[in-house]
């Protein structure tokens, strides 16, 4: 009889293979804990004030805060009242990367954050609610000498969430406000060594610009990029991921057309699972190493975006097509109400990352937690998707439990069998049901990676080793689900193996309670799997 892989490979054959999988995830862990460095490194920086002493400001004039051509500098804003500056002449300069170092693509992007450090004075408090608006303009170089070159411009404004944590007294002047940190700049690569910012604080008093924002003393940003280190490791993951998925892949659908039969739902499904993983593991972020090529960020999020769905669909269906008290199978508008809310979840999580990602694309300071309701609107998409994600994963369990009831209703029939084939039919279940767990452990695992990964940058000290723990995390996790989907296509491909006389025979369910009998019938040696006679399914097309 012809079934699939996961059916008719011997025991020992198997365990090597579980075994070669299990040592290739491990592996996985141990290139981001011991070989990679942590994913992202931060930087902080104060902001230098300098002087803009021309009245008619030129726009291509540039404030540096360092080298042979810095600017006239302050060094506080008491010496700006004491040399009768005006506040609009106050330009905050910030050099990016710090002096005798330089950015690389190998950074992928840069996401800066900034604080402002306010101090409290009782005749100039922040006020309830008050906005600070930024003349911002961004610009780069290759070398530090030739001139600036402006990559963007724009006006920006961010509400200023502090609180004074003592008593508002003439006693405690000076004393800092704690403020929250704010989202600046986010740019989707880094194809330049040097990047320069020139923040300006405009005060219009009859437009009520940047009034009741406190006595601000210093700005500081800190900019975060990706670690070269890790990018190369991760390149080279999916440099090595892409051929062994692809061939994989090829292999598995060129063994389901061989067969008689047309393919059923589940092969289908499973062939869809392969696309999708080889479209996330192509590694076209190399040519952002030789290209300025912005969108990337927005591409890996689409990408992302539609390996998820796919497996999470993947996942109700293969649940769906194993679960023996359905009555229709091998048909997708069966799984309609489960994929839909999928499929649309997916699309709003893409309509909130263009609205984000989409617009930092010719804007790198827009943030949708800028204003009040890009804010409330943000984090309800992040409560609803993790609302979603715990009912997704409880729904789940609750379909695996169903199919592992029903299996265990089919056993009832075993002992009518003869010992060889209740042995194998017996042996099949268990190999059904440690594959579902496997399932399991696999969505499990991503619940835990994403809320680790939300936890700041850690490390963890085993002997004289450092482990990364995100880093290990980024890369086993990724290395996890291409080794669920191999497994997944090499387990359900057909077998050449035959189980069995070969003769023809009915597979079915007759009579009930104690005189049920659990019969087998061939009806030719490329039908339906093992594991779906036991089901009771059988292809509808």
């Amino acid at each position: 009889m012809a079934g699939a892989i996961i059916e008719n490979m011997s025991t020992k054959k198997l365990v090597i293979v579980g075994v070669i999988l299990l040592l290739f995830q491990a592996f996985a862990f141990m290139v981001g804990g011991l070989i990679a460095p942590r994913p992202t490194t931060a930087t902080d920086y104060l902001a230098t004030k300098c002087v803009d002493t021309v009245k008619h400001r030129q726009e291509t004039k540039w404030f540096m805060p360092w080298g042979p051509n810095q600017c006239d500098k302050i060094r506080t804003f008491d010496e700006a009242m004491a040399k009768r500056i005006e506040a609009s002449n106050i330009v905050f300069a910030v050099h990016i990367p710090l002096p005798n170092k330089e950015m690389s693509p190998w950074f992928q992007f840069m996401l800066v954050i900034l604080q402002f450090d306010i101090a409290f004075k009782v005749k100039n408090q922040i006020e309830d609610g008050a906005w600070v608006t930024f003349d911002v303009s961004l610009a780069y170089r290759d070398d530090t000498v030739s001139e600036w070159t402006e990559m963007a411009h724009s006006f920006e404004q961010r509400k200023l969430n502090c609180n004074f944590t003592t008593a508002k007294t003439t006693e405690n002047e000076g004393r800092y406000y704690e403020c929250d940190l704010l989202p600046f700049m986010e740019v989707g690569s880094v194809a330049h060594k040097y990047y320069l910012l020139n923040i300006r604080l405009p005060i219009y008093e009859r437009k009520k610009v940047n009034v009741g924002i406190g006595e601000i003393k210093d700005i500081r940003l800190v900019s975060i990029h990706q670690n070269g280190g890790f990018t190369k490791v991760w390149f080279a993951m999916k440099t090595f991921l892409t051929p062994s998925i692809l061939i994989v892949m090829i292999w598995y659908w060129r063994r389901i057309t061989l067969m008689t039969r047309p393919p059923v739902l589940l092969e289908k499904v499973i062939l869809a699972l392969g696309i999708s993983m080889t479209f996330i593991n192509i590694p076209v972020e190399w040519f952002s190493i030789g290209f300025n090529w912005t969108w990337m960020l927005l591409f890996g999020d689409i990408r992302q975006g539609i390996f998820y769905s796919m497996l999470l669909s993947f996942w109700i269906i293969f649940c769906g097509e194993h679960l023996m008290d359905q009555t229709e199978r091998n048909r997708l508008l069966v799984y309609w109400k489960q994929v839909v809310p999928i499929v649309f979840g997916s699309f709003c999580l893409f309509i909130f990352d263009m609205c984000e990602r989409g617009v930092q694309l010719t804007n790198p300071f827009y943030s949708i937690w800028a204003s009040e309701v890009g804010t409330e609107l943000a984090m309800a998409f992040i409560i609803v998707a993790g609302i979603c994600a715990c009912l997704y994963f409880l729904f789940l369990c609750f379909m695996v439990f169903q199919v592992f009831r029903n299996i265990s209703g089919k056993r009832t029939c075993l002992p009518a069998m003869s010992k060889a084939r209740r042995l194998h039919y017996e042996g099949l279940i268990f190999r059904f049901k440690f594959l579902m767990l496997v399932t399991l452990a696999c969505a499990a695992m991503t619940v835990i990676f994403f809320i680790i990964s939300q936890v700041n940058e850690g490390h963890w000290q085993w002997g004289e080793h450092t482990v990364q723990v995100n880093s290990a995390f980024f890369t086993g996790i990724y290395g996890m689900w291409n080794l669920y989907v191999f497994a997944i296509m090499f387990l359900y491909a057909p077998s050449h193996k035959r189980y069995g006389d070969g003769q023809s025979s009915s597979q079915c369910i007759t009579g009930d309670g104690a005189n049920s009998e659990l019969t087998t019938t061939i009806t030719h040696v490329d039908g339906p799997t093992e594991i779906y006679k036991i089901t009771g399914k059988e292809a509808n097309e």
